[in-house]
């Protein structure tokens, strides 16, 4: 028997309400966070990347779910939605300031592509996209990392890039001389932290930032 989609209304519902609910109720997992994260820069540039939310296993549950509800291998899973919608109040919070290290994002950034590369990283950024009143640019797809990078590099503000795990590597050694060297490959099963890129010098810095909004986030960052 197969799984009942879920409508439109419940779908979005999750997504709408998922940061109120997810982060009002992880007061205490925040408390592992690392404390000695660099402020943003304010009215600077500050490159924030994170991986798109979770995906379908491959074949069986969880199936990935469209945002009219209907099952679909190339989007989110109701996991994923969820993350979607907490990354809302981690990134452009309805009351208060946003987490130390992150920013609220003056410009947001997706893969384009027709397949889950690019649906997946878009349909993750789109409700923080819509809090904020923002155009998701999808104008680089897989395989751009290194005309992406000259482009946010040039902006001035907060821009917010969500991409496939495999890529953000790549994605980061376009920015030229950064330090420390960020690791060089995104593990399959994190789908929890944010990587951030600020001016230094010549180069750039790097931290990571854990998401903690999910049961089951880490607060360790990528090695």
């Amino acid at each position: 028997m197969g799984t009942r989609p879920l409508s439109r209304r419940t779908l979005l519902g999750v997504t709408a309400g998922s940061a109120a609910l997810l982060t009002g109720g992880c007061a205490t997992t925040e408390q592992a966070q690392p404390a000695a994260l660099p402020p943003a820069p304010a009215g600077g540039t500050l490159i924030m990347i994170i991986r798109h939310a979770e995906k379908p296993a491959g074949s069986g549950t969880p199936q990935g779910i469209d945002v009219d509800g209907n099952a679909d291998p190339h989007s989110l899973t109701v996991a994923g939605w969820t993350r979607a919608g907490a990354l809302v109040e981690l990134f452009a919070p309805g009351a208060g300031s946003v987490r130390a290290g992150l920013g609220r994002p003056t410009a947001i950034y997706a893969a384009g592509g027709t397949g889950g590369e690019g649906r997946r990283p878009r349909e993750t950024v789109s409700p923080l996209a819509a809090r904020l009143g923002l155009p998701v640019t999808t104008t680089f797809a897989k395989g751009g990392e290194t005309a992406l990078a000259a482009e946010a590099a040039r902006r001035s503000g907060v821009t917010l890039i969500s991409w496939q795990h495999e890529e953000i590597p790549a994605l980061t050694e376009a920015f030229g001389t950064v330090n420390p060297a960020p690791p060089h490959k995104w593990p399959d099963n994190r789908f929890d932290i944010v990587w951030i890129l600020a001016p230094a010098g010549a180069g750039w810095s790097f931290t990571q930032v854990p998401q903690l909004l999910l049961a089951g986030d880490s607060a360790d960052p990528i090695r």
